[in-house]
């Protein structure tokens, strides 16, 4: 480890994070303007979105078993330019299809960055795991927090357009920027062999730790923390724009305070450890989803802060459970739960997407035909209702959303008793072996 520089690892891995956050996003900021551009349905919206999100899990574990053959130098370099090709193409997109592939390329290289730097930064800070791995991920919603920001600011300053080009084209070339930034850091860079290697952990011991019943467990609960913290993310301002002026805004919030939150992970984890965190996410979040579900006005600024606490040591602290409690899992277990939480979203968003549009029809008269009361002229009678339709129908997925969290509170609660019952056992077995 004395020639690996591991601040200026972490910095870049931190950089590589957020251009997969940017792109989480100024995607959330301009998903409804690509909509009225191509005209797309809330379903094809879902599908854009959702193409994001399973391209994410496919790379991340196909990444997660090629991380210890060839490295994570060569990976970074894979995310690197799946990078720029994805935001070229997205900013050139003309169509549905253009749209759908470039995301794709977004997709995989955001998973690839995953693939990379989350075993990167266990394997870099091993005493320290599940704090640092929320300080390498605050990054993520703080690259929201910023990509929503500039969303909305330039938006309000410029329009569509600024010199003949669409606004929303020169959002997502912003991007660029930290792409190139973190490519040429990399480059430079030595990297460590992962963590699992590094103790001499075998790949078939490393397999059958994938079997262990714990392990599983976890990959199911991870279905259900990432499902609550990045589909309500990503969808808050289509589900939210026509109860709130300032939908966006909601998303910066809650952003913000994950970002925040994420930073001050150290304490909160030692206090209430891993599990503990857990179980008051998931309140937290089951809170925050009943204001946001049920409220409207300056409320639902007071439910995304809510939210925003529930969700924010999600994601992080359930990879640095397994890395602490099954560190024989090594790079494949982390990556398996990351792919495992993108393909529950991604499946999740595209049924949603097409529920979405269902809810909105049902609340137009009878017979209506959906696509003319959205294309109706703004302030007309169709174009009025087809507004009240989507009023309502976004709280009712909002409401759908947060039996999840409900289902997590229980769910954690029994992690919480299984973990102590356990530690009472490791804890008898040490202090046995040390009088004997």
């Amino acid at each position: 480890m004395n020639s690996i520089n591991r601040k200026q690892l972490f910095i870049a891995s931190c950089l590589a994070l957020l251009v997969t956050s940017l792109s989480f996003g100024i995607r959330a900021g301009i998903l409804g303007t690509l909509g009225t551009e191509f005209g797309l349905t809330a379903a094809e919206l879902a599908s854009i979105s959702a193409t994001a999100f399973w391209g994410f899990p496919l790379a991340v574990i196909i990444g997660g078993f090629l991380v210890d053959v060839i490295g994570m130098k060569r990976l970074l370099v894979m995310s690197f330019l799946l990078h720029i090709i994805g935001i070229i193409l997205t900013i050139v997109a003309k169509s549905y299809t253009g749209l759908f592939v470039s995301t794709l390329c977004i997709g995989l290289a955001n998973g690839t960055v995953e693939a990379a730097c989350n075993p990167l930064v266990t394997s870099l800070y091993t005493e320290n795991k599940t704090t640092k791995l929320n300080h390498f991920h605050l990054w993520f919603p703080g690259g929201i927090f910023i990509g929503s920001l500039i969303v909305y600011f330039t938006s309000k300053a410029f329009g569509n357009s600024v010199g003949g080009i669409n606004l929303w084209q020169l959002q997502v070339g912003v991007m660029i920027i930290p792409t190139l930034i973190y490519g040429y850091l990399f480059s430079k860079l030595k990297f460590p062999v992962t963590e699992r290697v590094a103790a001499g952990v075998s790949t078939g011991e490393m397999y059958r730790s994938l079997l262990n019943p714990l392990f599983l467990c976890m990959i199911i609960l991870m279905f259900g923390t990432a499902i609550t913290e990045l589909f309500t993310g990503q969808w808050i301002d289509v589900l939210l724009k026509n109860v709130s002026e300032n939908a966006l805004l909601l998303l910066t919030i809650e952003t913000g305070i994950m970002a925040i939150g994420r930073g001050f992970a150290g304490p909160v984890v030692h206090r209430f450890s891993p599990a503990g965190v857990l179980l008051i996410s998931a309140i937290f979040s089951a809170i925050g989803l009943y204001i946001l579900g049920h409220t409207t006005g300056n409320t639902l600024f007071v439910g995304a802060i809510i939210f925003g606490i529930g969700v924010c040591y999600f994601w992080p602290t359930m990879l640095g459970f397994v890395a602490e409690n099954l560190p024989k899992t090594g790079a494949v277990g982390l990556n398996l739960m990351g792919g495992a939480g993108m393909f529950a979203v991604a499946i999740y968003m595209m049924f949603m997407g097409g529920y979405y549009d269902r809810l909105v029809a049902g609340k137009l008269p009878v017979g209506a035909e959906m696509s003319t009361y959205a294309n109706a002229a703004t302030g007309s009678e169709m174009a009025t209702a087809y507004n009240e339709a989507k009023k309502g129908a976004g709280p009712e997925i909002i409401n759908v959303t947060m039996t999840i969290p409900i289902i997590l509170i229980v769910a954690f609660i029994l992690l919480n008793v299984y973990m102590r019952s356990r530690n009472k056992t490791t804890l008898r077995k040490t202090e046995a072996l040390q009088t004997a």
